[in-house]
């Protein structure tokens, strides 16, 4: 039986005094091992929270360096940590939390080939990530090792929290079976999240990962918790197991894990590797004085121009330009360009089906242009 320490039971004694929870509870807490994948935004008050509830074995898997646009809402970095690898800095902040638990790095890019062994070692996994290729590898990963995903995503103001266990209900495949097109559903880069949000939304999964450990409550198993932010408003849909469901259904034809970036088709915001025509700003900006120079159209959205406008370029927010194409002359070229690549790509498929065939992308997009063609510009 594991014991706890006298340090521990003074730690937890707003636990230990839990009737749900009690000194049986806190061992239990200490005996998990939780497995967060992500320690961004959801990642952080997840990961903040189950270190100070006392989890005793807790890993963290991520391989991006802290940046400057990840502090409005990744409270587990500070200022002073920019540039620095996100897994280094998290771990400090977690064992100088609670040193009582065993903070385990892993310090990769999960994949069909290593997904299995980091999994296994785990018996709760805690989802904190932000793209469809991941998520579906940690489902499928969880549905064959028989681990619950304790699933959690945000977009602006709204958040998602499920629990997706196969062993008692249905699995993120019987909710979504197939990905979105790549483009239809844009990054947080793009669309935007407020701050406080995955504070939230984090929250409400370490909620889930605490109860499924003190098996006390009602998890999220086949309930899909919506919540809007603006209305402070909590909906609840009710999941049902798909019997056909490639992963978790009668006949599952996923037996191991697949090739995710082809399932998703990904990689999807990357012009010049779906093959589309791009320059880059350097050769760009260098030949705009030219008299047969393309034009430069900002597919943005005007709130977007308030932050920072490109020189010379026409406006054009994506969400006008299926009406408005009028506006614009077949047959001249135009260099499309957005926040960092994603819209001008859907802008460049429309304007080719309309007929348009002199375009260009603007590799990087208004970004790629603050960063190394005017440095005056401000980056968002």
């Amino acid at each position: 039986m594991t014991e706890l320490s006298h340090d521990e039971i003074l730690r937890y004694s707003r636990h230990l005094v839990m009737p749900e929870v009690t000194l049986a509870g806190q061992r239990r807490l200490k005996q998990a091992r939780v497995l967060c994948v992500g320690a961004g935004g959801l990642g952080s008050p997840l990961a903040l929270y189950l270190a100070a509830a006392g989890v005793g074995t807790l890993g963290l898997v991520e391989f991006d360096r802290v940046d400057l646009t990840n502090l409005q809402r990744q409270v587990l970095y500070t200022t002073a940590d920019v540039g620095r690898d996100k897994l280094a800095v998290a771990c400090e902040r977690l064992r100088a939390l609670n040193p009582h638990v065993r903070v385990v790095p892993h310090a990769l890019r999960l994949a069909r080939d290593n997904v299995m062994e980091v999994v296994r070692d785990y018996d709760i996994v805690a989802d904190a990530t932000d793209n469809f290729p991941t998520r579906y590898l940690v489902n499928d990963a969880c549905v064959l090792a028989g681990r619950p995903d304790v699933f959690a995503s945000i977009y602006r103001f709204e958040g998602q929290v499920a629990v997706f266990d196969a062993r008692h209900g249905p699995c993120y495949r019987c909710l979504f079976p197939q990905p979105p097109p790549p483009g239809l559903v844009p990054s947080c880069a793009d669309g935007g999240v407020l701050g406080v949000l995955p504070g939230i939304v984090g929250t409400l999964q370490a909620l889930e990962v605490l109860k499924i450990v003190l098996g006390t409550g009602s998890p999220l198993i086949g309930r899909l918790l919506l919540f809007d932010a603006l209305a402070a408003g909590f909906r609840e849909l009710a999941l049902a197991r798909d019997p056909q469901c490639a992963a978790c259904g009668a006949t599952p034809t996923i037996r191991a894990p697949i090739d995710y970036e082809t399932f998703c088709g990904m990689p999807g915001a990357d012009a010049q590797q779906r093959g589309l025509p791009v320059i880059g700003v350097e050769a760009f900006a260098a030949g705009r004085a030219a008299a047969d120079a393309p034009e430069l159209l900002d597919v943005r959205e005007a709130h977007e121009l308030a932050i920072a406008t490109l020189p010379g370029a026409r406006s054009l927010p994506l969400s006008e330009l299926p009406a408005r194409l009028h506006e614009l002359d077949s047959t001249r070229a135009y260099v499309i360009a957005c926040h960092q690549g994603l819209r001008s790509i859907e802008a460049y498929y429309l304007l080719y089906k309309a007929g348009f065939r002199r375009l260009q992308v603007l590799d990087g997009g208004v970004d790629a242009w603050a960063e190394r063609v005017d440095r005056t510009l401000p980056r968002y």
